[in-house]
């Protein structure tokens, strides 16, 4: 069935509400030839026009640093520092986002979200979620065989089952994994319980003790050093203690007299009250000496055998290492994994269950989604060559193609046990081929834009924006991609730049854009039109010139297009009443 304009009538069932987050706002300055601009759009479908060279890309290149392309100085106005794009991304005035590119004439590059200092894939990552760029010759996201699985599910109404199969398949991904990492063959088990025990062994057999490394490190030194430290110690008890002029006997003549001088001025006595401390500070001293010296060992053999242990240890912490605690640690692990490796048999059983539990899972959920995946592609083949058709190429060959009837288990995925790659042939007696090879120039326009229609994977209310994808086409064909892209502006904020009348008349609201040299500068102006003004450059658009005959002819494109607006909305408003 098709409905007045020759459209096939289903296309109005996936129309919604305009109720999702857009774009309100874009500022951009010194970028190319525009030296400042400020855009507020509206949702529906906009349109820009204007003479070749304006600067119409120059502001759609203005979204693209907004997604993360790539930026150079070469970008900056001339006699500017750096560029500046900016846009508010809102549902409502309680939730907006900022986002914001500068980039330098020296071709640095900064991002910012919500005024905050971010990433450029950061910012490619939220740049993308709201808006997707098309240019004549970037059709990429629906060139690639990645997006036509999704693509298939979003038509069929899939997503909530490929998601449980995704899911199904990340836990039985994570069984698998566990399974493999035990699945050691027998042999290579028991050479590693060799390795295991001998480690053990050598460990145990050192006896280690804690921080012994420390203590046989000061032990070799005192024994290394034995006959100086012995004398040292003579030395200083004899000049505390021992000698009839030591230290300690001098003492009470020295308190004596600090005795004296206190009695004169008593800021000594603070002094006299250190007395018993010092003397028995001393004292301790000249005790622990004379027992140092005592317990002192000079024997060769002792030396000898700490060096002997210390290189022991050594060797241990170089292999098991580097610090003792780190042995300790080894040992430990090293302990468990021989427990696990004496039970693998056991785990190895429960986990073969577990793998083949969560497969089976896997498997039943993706054959279920299989079986629905086809029948919604073939749905979608269906559809999408009528669409093809309502847009003047109705030669045109569309398919949704699986190579294998089920993909070998070493390629099961996320996306199931199925891959879909589109096929396309534009003209008769051609056979179709992978859509990437074949579609080109106008055509891949008008079935990009027929696919975005059918099937979209985009979030409803996600901003499309259309760079000359009108390319190659005009006449009746104009004149219905114009409609057809005013359907898609039903459930997204569409931004599209023209050159064709037919398209531009379908516009909800229209911004023309233009350059002049002012003071030797070039510079680009937007303009968003009045309704008058717009009769005149759709004039422009039709004949080169707003000529009588042609501003005539634009305001009967333009009432057309009204009218059919209003076709339109009576018709939703009678299917609504139907429905309730």
């Amino acid at each position: 069935m098709y409905d007045t304009m020759g459209f096939p009538s289903f296309l109005h069932s996936i129309n919604l509400p305009w109720d999702a987050p857009m774009i309100r706002f874009l500022s951009v300055k010194n970028l190319a030839v525009v030296e400042e601009l400020e855009i507020e759009f509206q949702s529906g479908l906009t349109v820009m026009t204007g003479e070749t060279g304006a600067g119409k890309s120059i502001i759609l290149g203005a979204f693209g640093l907004l997604v993360g392309a790539r930026a150079s100085g070469d970008l900056i106005r001339t006699g500017a520092e750096k560029a500046v794009v900016q846009a508010t991304i809102d549902g409502d005035e309680a939730n907006e986002v900022i986002l914001r590119r500068e980039v330098t004439s020296q071709g640095r590059s900064r991002a910012f979200i919500d005024d905050k200092l971010a990433t450029i894939g950061a910012l490619q990552t939220l740049g993308k979620q709201v808006i997707d760029l098309h240019g004549q010759h970037e059709h990429q996201s629906l060139l690639d065989p990645a997006t036509h699985c999704p693509l298939v599910d979003t038509h069929g109404n899939l997503t909530g089952l490929a998601e449980t199969v995704a899911e199904a398949f990340r836990i039985w991904n994570t069984a698998a994994r566990q399974l493999e990492q035990q699945t050691l063959s027998g042999k290579a088990r028991v050479e590693r319980l060799e390795v295991l025990r001998f480690e053990l062994e050598e460990i145990d057999q050192a006896s280690l003790q804690l921080n012994e490394d420390q203590d046989l490190t000061v032990l070799r030194s005192r024994l290394a050093h034995a006959v100086k430290l012995s004398s040292l110690c003579a030395d200083v008890y004899g000049s505390l203690y021992e000698h009839d002029d030591s230290i300690l006997s001098q003492l009470g003549k020295i308190w004596r007299q600090v005795g004296e001088l206190a009695d004169i001025d008593p800021s000594f006595l603070i002094h006299l009250k250190n007395r018993d401390s010092v003397e028995a500070s001393l004292e301790d001293l000249a005790f622990f000496l004379r027992s140092y010296k005592t317990n002192i060992g000079q024997s060769p053999e002792q030396l000898g055998d700490v060096e002997t242990r210390l290189e022991l240890i050594e060797r241990l912490k170089k292999k098991y290492g580097p610090e003792l605690n780190d042995v300790f640690d080894h040992r430990e692990q090293a302990a468990e994994e021989v427990d696990r490796l004496k039970g693998h048999a056991e785990q190895l059983k429960t986990l073969l269950g577990v793998e083949e539990t969560k497969r089976q899972s896997y498997l039943e959920s993706a054959q279920v989604l299989s079986a629905k995946r086809r029948r919604a592609a073939t749905d979608l083949q269906c559809k999408l060559k009528v669409v093809l058709e309502s847009l003047s190429m109705p030669s045109a060959v569309f398919e949704t193609v699986f190579p294998e009837e089920h993909l070998p288990r070493e390629r099961w995925s996320e996306n199931g046990i199925d891959e879909v790659e589109f096929h396309f042939s534009a003209n008769p007696g051609e056979a179709a081929k992978p859509l990437g090879r074949v579609a080109s120039g106008g055509e891949v326009s008008r079935l990009m834009l027929a696919l975005k229609t059918v099937a979209t994977v985009d979030e409803f209310g996600k901003t499309l924006i259309f760079d000359e994808i009108d390319a190659g086409i005009g006449g009746s064909t104009a004149n219905k991609v114009g409609v057809l892209m005013k359907s898609l502006s039903e459930r997204f904020q569409v931004i599209c730049v023209t050159h064709l009348p037919q398209i531009a008349a379908s516009a909800d609201c229209h911004f023309h854009v233009s350059k002049s040299v002012e003071e030797g500068a070039t510079v680009t102006r937007l303009e968003k039109l009045s309704e008058q003004s717009r009769v005149a450059e759709l004039a422009r658009l039709m004949t080169g010139a707003a000529t009588e005959k042609a501003v005539a002819g634009a305001r009967e494109l333009l009432a057309s297009k009204q009218k059919t607006k209003g076709e339109t909305r009576k018709a939703k408003g009678e299917r609504r009443e139907r429905t309730f």
